[in-house]
């Protein structure tokens, strides 16, 4: 069993466009799909990392856009909860990090460090980021961050929870119960606490920053610190940004 697995949950994107055509977009030079899944391959404390996909998507491509190295999970529905438990069940393992596809500038460093932070809380049954002011990063659009949770409690989250709106949701459930699942925090740089950065791929407008980033950085391996910098020199584009979030409900789930 291994004891920390990673997981890209490819699930229909919010942009307006097919799956496959949002899956396969080229960004830095790879499609958004093999590109995220390298995010993951790039962690030092994970012990393995798989594609969770619907059943509808082709094999051929997927293996067009998955490392070979990188299993595959199908299974379909909305059910994204039920679906990261049946993956569980396929790919056993003690705790789960996962991310979205609409989230390509996770940061690996930070990944790693859900990973240590839970082995020195071994109680925890998530871990995740926070504001400084306590709002948790899963109902921002910052996309930097993933989130750590134990296969025990995705279990248990899975057997309890009933309601839809909670199941379309990987962690819905279990953040929301802090009275049965031990749930735990780890404060965001100072320099990513800000309403002006949205880095999720959530519409055609956050496609032409994400490009414009990429090619004013001209980097293979973008660094959340180059980009909050190069934002500092582009008032009108946080401005933009800034005004994107507004618009998203307060109690709007990334996942």
């Amino acid at each position: 069993m291994l004891k920390n697995l990673g997981i890209v949950e490819v699930t229909a994107p919010s942009t307006g466009h097919p799956l496959d055509r949002h899956m396969t977009r080229r960004f830095c030079g790879k499609s958004l799909l093999e590109w995220t899944v390298r995010r993951l391959t790039d962690c030092q404390q994970l012990d393995g990392v798989i594609a969770v996909v619907d059943c509808g998507m082709s094999d051929e491509l997927l293996a067009c856009n998955v490392p070979s190295d990188v299993p595959i999970f199908k299974m379909s529905g909305s059910d994204a909860l039920g679906r990261l438990n049946a993956a569980l069940a396929e790919f056993p393992a003690n705790a789960v990090v996962r991310v979205g596809l609409e989230t390509p500038f996770i940061d690996p460093m930070m990944i790693d460090s859900l990973v240590t932070t839970s082995e020195r809380y071994p109680s925890c049954d998530y871990i995740g980021y926070c504001s400084n002011s306590g709002q948790p990063v899963l109902k921002s659009r910052v996309g930097i961050f993933a989130e750590w949770c134990r296969a025990d409690a995705i279990r248990q989250a899975n057997r309890l929870s009933g309601d839809d709106t909670d199941r379309n949701y990987s962690t819905k459930f279990l953040c929301s119960h802090p009275e049965m699942f031990q749930l735990r925090f780890i404060p965001i740089p100072v320099e990513l606490d800000r309403d002006d950065l949205r880095l999720t791929l959530c519409g055609e407008e956050d496609w032409e920053h994400a490009e414009t980033i990429i090619e004013a950085l001209d980097s293979e391996d973008p660094d959340w610190r180059q980009v909050v910098r190069l934002l500092d020199d582009h008032p009108s584009l946080r401005e933009r940004m800034a005004t994107l979030n507004r618009q998203q409900s307060k109690e709007a789930y990334l996942y």
